[in-house]
């Protein structure tokens, strides 16, 4: 396993020589994580047991932070052959198929027991025939969070009345909808972004799962934070299907039971992941509220409905996507 760290060009041009190196076939997965991220720990490990199992048979490299392309590049970019492989968030498809916001309504899929049984669910297969529409064969699905963080620099935003006239950075377009219910006034912008809006004042809170506030280090510009199981949100591999198709039969079967293994390893990652953030972040000097089960629902009652009208109406088979997560 290679974990590289290039310019585009070299990158490309790099990967295509060491492909006729000692490895049957290169696995080149583009993500847009930093190594210290634990889902891109999940995928060193997918790598390190692809390489072992396969017996050196693929050569997998790593291009992580945005290396070789942008999260927003990496559909085109397997589609088309100039990656094997990436990992991107699903709401990172939420304008191609919105039907892959499903996880993030409000208060729908955040429960432990809702992410467990997802990968390999029904709901989950008719995700992955859209994303094969789109030119890529999804093989994992790696959960990331299931807690967000609503920060403040002046009070802690513990009920809906709270959100009156805050800006506030948003989710997405879908998502949204259930902020401007609540009265808030949500700004899009990058995640990278949000620091230096919550420092200058731009934005009068933020919005991020709990892990994200700790590495984007919004303890030191926000005071207050509330944890809420307010979406889901996962990671999910990708592969080109023409290359994945084009590997021998064992060679295939040591890919897919690693993703399996990466859909596992993820669960208990982020969790761990979750609850050291929450420490880190009162060590830090933040005062958080945890969200009783009474608080959580006066959310849902406020911002759930018009998300899951808009999701409705938005997608093809959004009520069939309802009804088959509301049995999970």
């Amino acid at each position: 396993m290679k974990l590289r760290h290039l310019g585009l060009t070299a990158v490309l041009s790099l990967c295509a020589a060491g492909s006729a190196f000692a490895a049957d076939a290169v696995m080149r997965i583009s993500h847009p994580l930093p190594p210290s991220h634990h889902i891109a720990k999940v995928v060193e490990q997918f790598a390190a047991d692809v390489e072992k199992n396969s017996g050196g048979k693929v050569d997998v490299q790593i291009f992580g932070s945005d290396q070789a392309f942008k999260a927003n590049q990496n559909h085109a970019a397997v589609a088309r052959g100039q990656m094997e492989a990436a990992v991107v968030t699903n709401f990172q498809w939420g304008g191609t198929i919105p039907e892959m916001n499903v996880m993030t309504i409000p208060y729908f899929m955040s429960t432990l027991d809702k992410v467990k049984a997802f990968p390999g669910s029904e709901v989950a297969r008719i995700l992955d025939a859209k994303l094969e529409e789109k030119g890529v064969r999804n093989i994992a699905w790696m959960y990331v969070t299931r807690e967000a963080i609503f920060t403040s620099a002046n009070k802690a935003i513990v009920t809906p009345e709270d959100f009156q006239g805050l800006k506030i950075r948003g989710l997405n377009k879908l998502v949204d909808n259930g902020l401007v219910a609540a009265g808030a006034a949500p700004a899009s912008m990058p995640g990278s972004e949000v620091y230096q809006a919550l420092q200058t004042g731009v934005i009068d809170a933020g919005l991020t799962d709990v892990s994200a506030a700790v590495s984007r280090r919004f303890y030191e510009v926000q005071k207050f934070g509330t944890i809420t199981p307010f979406f889901v949100a996962y990671f999910h591999m990708f592969v080109n299907p023409k290359w994945l198709d084009g590997q021998p039969e064992d060679v295939r079967k040591v890919i897919i039971d690693a993703a399996k293994k990466a859909e596992i390893d993820a669960i208990d990652a982020t969790e761990k992941s979750a609850a050291s953030a929450r420490k880190e972040l009162e060590e830090k000097g933040m005062t958080l509220v945890i969200h009783t089960p009474e608080q959580a629902e006066a959310f849902k009652n406020v911002m759930q409905k018009p998300v899951l009208d808009a999701f409705i109406e938005s997608t093809s088979d959004g009520k069939k996507l309802i009804e088959l997560a509301n049995q999970l």
